[in-house]
């Protein structure tokens, strides 16, 4: 099984409990709204990151990643987005939109949730950056073989930068 780190909605905040709860990770994922780059590069530091920008992202980081990301892991077609595209973003519609993978990763709603549709996962790993209204702060970890997904939220402490 391959363990996977999923992460969206930073803002700029890599908190230092994301590297304690991605180790040993073999990829991570991250469905955009990063901030900076570095973001990104620090992540790098853990394992691969296949990520993709957000409406919050400037051109910078636009240039740097896709807006839809496809990638292949552990013989798993998985698609990461946003979730901008969608409206209103939901496991359904990430679903929907992407019918032939077996892992949809989203954000944007900040709202974590982790649904099967069908033969496909949907992961939206809610917002790991700045506490926002009453949202919690949480990542999510996945394994990842043999044709399939399994998926857990992780919260983290919201006083700890």
């Amino acid at each position: 099984m391959m363990k996977i780190g999923i992460i969206s909605d930073t803002h700029g905040l890599l908190r230092g409990e994301v590297f304690e709860v991605f180790a040993g990770v073999e990829h991570i994922l991250h469905a955009g709204d990063v901030g900076p780059a570095e973001i990104l590069t620090e992540l790098e530091a853990i394992a691969p990151v296949t990520a993709v920008w957000g409406n919050t992202d400037g051109y910078e980081l636009r240039k740097r990643v896709p807006e839809v990301a496809h990638v292949e892991l552990a013989g798993v077609p998985v698609v990461v987005l946003h979730g901008m595209q969608l409206g209103s973003p939901t496991p359904e519609r990430a679903a929907a939109a992407y019918a032939g993978a077996g892992l949809v990763v989203f954000g944007h709603s900040h709202k974590p949730v982790i649904r099967q549709v069908g033969a496909t996962l949907a992961v939206n790993p809610g917002s790991a950056g700045p506490v926002r209204f009453r949202d919690p702060v949480t990542v999510a970890l996945a394994e990842i073989g043999e044709g399939r997904v399994i998926a857990r939220l992780v919260e983290l402490d919201p006083k700890r930068k």
